[in-house]
């Protein structure tokens, strides 16, 4: 059980907030659940898998309610503003991927799951310079544009959208621009999906996965060894972020040796493939629920209007996010809206889950939340997280995401494929299938 399930699945507290109390024998609902022979049990395991699969509608009463939720060392933070306070106090709530991270690369941590520290700037300073936003306009977004519409004009009017385009199209950016190709494209797919999921999806520290995510990582590691050391071995003028790193190295830059490089690379692939392929497959998938919106970002994809096709796919996600919350630890006690009614004392050493998700339908904040607006401000989005440990390819994603639908979208009659193959489908927490038709 996840600890989002944890803190969502006591419905009985639930009801008993809102007044309520579970059904006993003598009461109208339990008497109608006995006429469809449905027992009072079995009703509540239903209101807790959907509120765990939906928690939309538990999280907008816990915002009224009981907008930071403890119990015991678990916190539930759940308002915009108490949200961002967390998000911003990385001084206070520390990112829980350390651990891991050290794991993975056999000692050592990489930047996503440090603290703000000297290291942390140098790190992120190093990749910032190989890793610019001038590429978007020249290198990724053309790349992305070429490859989308080359994987969408081979299908031959259907596409399993997951494994033949939004998987392919980040793991081919990672050979081409990265400059670091797997030995194979499905291997490089597979190591970055399973090592994602064990950091950043994997509460529970399942052992089966954790055993999974050490075979991969052990791969992962060997393959960009190889990759450094034979770029080192035979240079060439190939202008990737690869290159770049090896050009900092040769130029004494504190932070890049062979094994700096390595482990920066593996944050970056981490971040490049799995949660590319997840949010497009569930922004996609979003929008086929809504005709009118989807007629609209269609339009926008063949004008070429790429401003309000990005609004359209944003938007859809804030509705379908890969993750509803993300995850801090408390290193000291803290007083989290403090001076506010909803004052709450959070102790050293809690988990803090930080409900992004419900954030962005925090009507104190967020203009007309429940609307589709494809102009949202992007200040009311927090897909891409918030403070220090944002999400550092945030650039490179807002440019790569609509444009991996972009190619799609311009195609006429675009629709599910019939049955299960065309709903959304799950491999573990992340994206599995969903299988598209269009003339």
């Amino acid at each position: 059980m996840t600890l989002l399930q944890r803190l969502l699945a006591p419905i009985r507290w639930l009801l008993s907030v809102l007044g309520l109390t579970v059904p006993d024998e003598r009461s109208q609902l339990q008497k109608a659940l006995q006429q469809v022979g449905v027992s009072a049990e079995r009703f509540i395991e239903g209101l807790k898998a959907h509120a765990t699969e939906h928690p939309e509608p538990i999280f907008a009463i816990l915002r009224r309610l009981r907008p930071i939720l403890v119990q015991n060392d678990q916190v539930l933070v759940t308002r915009f503003r108490d949200v961002q306070e967390v998000l911003a106090r990385d001084d206070v709530f520390d990112v829980p991927y350390a651990e891991k991270m050290r794991l993975i690369t056999e000692g050592q941590n990489f930047f996503l799951g440090m603290p703000d520290s000297a290291r942390y700037t140098q790190d992120v300073s190093n990749m910032r310079i190989v890793v610019r936003r001038d590429d978007l306009s020249t290198l990724v977004a053309p790349f992305v544009a070429r490859t989308a519409e080359q994987l969408v004009a081979s299908a031959p009017g259907v596409l399993e959208i997951v494994g033949g385009l939004t998987q392919v199209v980040p793991a081919r950016l990672v050979a081409q621009y990265f400059g670091t190709p797997g030995p194979s494209e499905s291997e490089l797919i597979d190591w970055a999906t399973t090592l994602f999921w064990y950091l950043f999806l994997d509460p529970d520290n399942a052992p089966d996965l954790k055993q999974r995510a050490l075979s991969a990582s052990g791969a992962l590691n060997a393959a960009l060894d190889r990759q450094i050391a034979a770029r080192q071995a035979r240079p060439n003028d190939a202008d990737d972020v690869l290159g770049r790193c090896l050009k900092l190295k040769a130029s004494g830059t504190p932070g890049m040796t062979d094994l700096d490089i390595r482990n920066n690379f593996i944050g970056l692939i981490l971040g490049a493939i799995p949660t590319t392929a997840t949010v497009t497959a569930l922004a996609l998938d979003e929008l086929l629920r809504r005709p009118n919106q989807l007629a609209e970002a269609q339009r926008a994809a063949r004008e070429g209007d790429d401003p309000s096709l990005a609004g359209f796919v944003f938007e859809a996600l804030r509705f379908n996010p890969l993750a509803p919350a993300m995850y801090r630890h408390a290193n000291c006690d803290f007083t989290l809206a403090k001076g506010e009614l909803r004052q709450t004392e959070i102790p050293k050493g809690a988990t803090v889950l930080v409900a992004t998700q419900s954030a962005m339908f925090d009507e104190r904040y967020v203009q007309a939340p429940q609307e589709f607006r494809a102009n949202r401000e992007q200040r009311e989005a927090l897909h891409f997280g918030y403070g220090l440990h944002s999400c550092f390819g945030r650039h490179i994603s807002r440019a790569q995401i609509p444009g991996i639908l972009k190619p799609l979208l311009q195609r006429q009659n675009l629709r599910r494929a019939d049955g299960v193959a065309g709903q959304y489908q799950k491999a573990g927490p992340l994206a599995g299938s969903l299988t598209l038709r269009f003339d």
